[in-house]
């Protein structure tokens, strides 16, 4: 009976998969949204779970990340994850109202990157859905970008972000997402993390 037990749990202590992740991902915001209890807070706190928003942030802003100091890479993170968490969680509960659900395809995993194929079904409408993940510490997937209908979050954010800088240095880029951020986090049921 012994062998047994150590079986399960090492089954249960194994890090998930990349469409585990995703599945989980979904179920648990599912879950959370047909509560009675779905603010903007609790879904971002719950999105941590599944999202690494500090690596999108990173990757958002590509060759760039290596031109900013330490205090200017933190500061864009945690930038970046008010933003993105607030963004993520108002869309969720948006999105909640059309009752949409995800067919998933298939996981393909090379090295510590990984991507799941999944679709998005609204009503009578479908959109191709990847989403793509890194092995972070302790070997567990996490979500660093979302590509819908071939567009990437994080590319999307990278031409944004250049366009800015070119414009108005990094500071002023700094500077527009605290707005922005600002503006998400004040919405009702929104507080500040």
């Amino acid at each position: 009976m012994f062998p047994y037990l150590v079986v399960a749990l090492i089954a249960v202590a194994a890090p998930s998969g990349p469409l585990t992740v995703v599945k989980d991902a979904d179920v648990e915001v599912q879950k959370l949204l047909k509560s009675t209890e779905a603010t903007i807070e609790k879904l971002a706190t719950r999105a941590d779970d599944f999202v690494d928003f500090i690596e999108l942030a990173k990757r958002s802003m590509g060759a760039d990340w290596a031109k900013l100091n330490k205090k200017q890479q933190d500061e864009f993170s945690a930038t970046m994850k008010g933003l993105l968490r607030a963004s993520y969680a108002q869309k969720a509960i948006a999105d909640s109202k059309g009752q949409a659900k995800f067919e998933y395809g298939e996981e393909k995993i090379v090295g510590d990157e990984a991507t799941v194929n999944t679709t998005l079904i609204s009503k009578n409408d479908k959109f191709p859905v990847v989403y793509k993940l890194y092995r972070g510490g302790k070997g567990s997937w996490k979500i660093y970008d979302v590509v819908t209908d071939e567009v990437s979050l994080v590319a999307t954010y990278n031409d944004q972000f250049r366009q800015m800088i070119a414009k108005k240095g990094f500071d002023g880029l700094l500077t527009s997402l605290k707005a922005k951020r600002d503006q998400l986090e004040k919405t009702p049921g929104a507080t500040k993390k």
